[in-house]
């Protein structure tokens, strides 16, 4: 009867681990999502950094169907294109020609990914200076003293 008993124990201490580590096999991004709103579609704001114009910051959402309201952490990339929005994501062809008369060149994109149901626009233009940005001179390397 001793070994029912032990048996009996291990099955129900193995079961209470089991049920106290229910998101032990969730991924990092799924333990973020715990919700209590039945909430199917979600009308998301722009990515508002914490300082700056870049970096990490929060984004805020409301629930079409309910008053409920959702603050998700979110990031804009320090090199996004401003007049674009950090949501819309676009494929950028070469740089044109250098025009003379303006001193600049262009390129065209196309969107690739709106993200959040950001609005974007289907195709972009991008501008810039004809000049050659300079690198800083690294000083060369060679034999000293020839």
């Amino acid at each position: 009867m001793q070994p029912r008993v032990l048996f009996s124990l291990v099955f129900m201490l193995m079961l209470v681990l089991m049920t106290g580590s229910s998101d032990a096999g969730r991924t990092k991004k799924e333990k973020g999502k715990k919700s209590n709103s039945a909430c199917k579609e979600w009308e998301w704001g722009a990515c508002e950094p914490a300082s700056g114009d870049c970096g990490t910051g929060l984004r805020e959402g409301t629930c079409k169907e309910s008053d409920d309201t959702k603050t998700v952490k979110c990031k804009v990339p320090c090199n996004w294109k401003k007049q674009f929005g950090s949501d819309c994501k676009y494929k950028f062809g070469n740089w044109g020609e250098c025009d003379t008369e303006t001193g600049l060149k262009t390129r065209n994109g196309t969107l690739k990914k709106a993200l959040f149901n950001a609005e974007c626009e289907q195709s972009v233009k991008v501008t810039k200076s004809c000049d050659k940005s300079k690198s800083k001179s690294k000083g060369k390397k060679g034999r000293k003293g020839m």
